[in-house]
């Protein structure tokens, strides 16, 4: 089996330029958009929009021209792209339906509502059918139930995230955070509708998305991280087990990163970026707010080892226990986290306020830093103006 040993340095790199953060643009647009992703496998998606949601800003770091119309149209409209659970809520390839058949049946029996809720499902698809797409208020307001977490949600939106959860719905477009339900079966092509499920056992789907996750950090070692969260049933033995499997297969290599206790692993297609940073480490600096919920970000422990740098989303963190602020995102200059930024855009001016930026103790900031942090704060002002209609 081949065995690569970089510093830790080198190993910053790969990783930045898998993830086209390192060097000149490498994804460009709506094209990009969609290499991207097939890339990384899913990008998070979450509702919070303060300086923009999450999985705008992941994209905003990489496509060169980035729009959130771009995004849109390859959800609601091309749906090349689709948004359901991968890793959480996610957004990923519209090919890559069939292999989540299995989380339409795991849910069907841990749903987060009281078994009731499916007397209304008849009902539901039955007026989705006969008016169209609708969203929650379409229907009636009396009836309300309570979930797991003891809040009080109207029926109807109960009715409609379960059976977008088990694949009997899709989000046929959105209105700012309001979606808009319909029939699978106008959503997704017929022809990934009618096919099996590719992995036949749950081991063999555990081990697809293992795999999965690794390439879409780059870097991952066999241990508990956050990266392999919603796979379910990953005990440390199975995870070794699929671990195993994958370096017998030859699907994924070692990566020994100097200074660094445990063995790091990159998919096989992932080798040619490693000797491209062996061999020259000369690439183009850039500056870039990455996202709370970014795919680089998704193993906090691995960004501590290889960056020296510690970050926490704090949005759930109680007001007086945050270190910094509610919706902060890591400023990435060249190879280094030289800071963190907290920025709120306000509809009624159309303009970003910088709440407030703290920069790494060890970083000595330069008119060059503060001039592309600017030009970084434009571009993120741009993209929230825009609106989708």
């Amino acid at each position: 089996m081949e065995v690569f040993n970089i510093t830790k340095k080198q190993a910053r790199q790969f990783l930045l330029l898998k993830h086209g953060l390192l060097g000149e643009y490498k994804f460009e647009e709506k094209k990009g958009i969609q290499e991207f992703v097939e890339q990384v496998g899913c990008i998070q998606f979450d509702p919070i929009d303060t300086c923009g949601k999450n999985a705008d800003l992941v994209l905003l770091s990489r496509i060169k021209n980035y729009k959130k119309t771009m995004l849109y149209e390859l959800l609601y409209q091309e749906r090349t792209l689709v948004d359901y659970f991968d890793k959480n809520l996610s957004i990923f390839s519209m090919s890559d339906w069939p292999y989540f058949l299995r989380r339409h049946h795991e849910y069907d029996y841990t749903t987060r509502y009281d078994k009731g809720i499916k007397l209304a499902c008849d009902e539901i698809k039955n007026e989705i059918r006969l008016r169209g797409p609708l969203c929650s208020s379409d229907f009636s307001r009396d009836k309300h139930i309570i979930g797991t977490w003891g809040s009080k949600s109207s029926l109807a939106r109960a009715v409609l995230e379960h059976l977008y959860f088990t694949g009997e719905l899709a989000i046929h477009h959105k209105k700012g955070t309001i979606k808009y339900y319909d029939c699978i079966e106008n959503c997704i092509p017929l022809k990934l509708l009618n096919k099996k499920d590719p992995n036949k056992e749950l081991l063999d789907f555990q081990s697809w998305l293992v795999l999965r996750r690794i390439k879409s950090v780059g870097l991952l070692w066999n241990k508990a991280s956050d990266a392999y969260l919603c796979i379910s049933k990953l005990k440390t033995p199975v995870r070794t087990t699929i671990f195993n499997d994958l370096i017998k297969h030859n699907k994924i290599v070692e990566v020994n990163v100097e200074g660094c206790k445990e063995k790091l692993y990159c998919v096989k297609e992932d080798i040619s970026l490693i000797h491209q940073i062996i061999a020259s480490s000369l690439l183009k600096k850039r500056c870039e707010f990455i996202a709370p919920l970014d795919n680089l970000l998704w193993d906090r422990k691995l960004i501590k080892e290889l960056f020296n740098f510690e970050y926490t989303w704090e949005i759930y963190t109680p007001e007086e226990k945050r270190k910094f602020g509610y919706y902060v995102l890591p400023i990435l200059y060249g190879d280094e986290f030289i800071g963190r930024i907290e920025a709120i855009y306000t509809k009624k001016t159309k303009g970003l306020v910088v709440k407030n930026i703290w920069y790494e103790p060890s970083v000595k900031i330069t008119k060059t830093h503060q001039t592309l942090i600017t030009k970084q704060l434009k571009k993120l002002e741009r993209m929230n103006r825009e609106e989708i209609n």
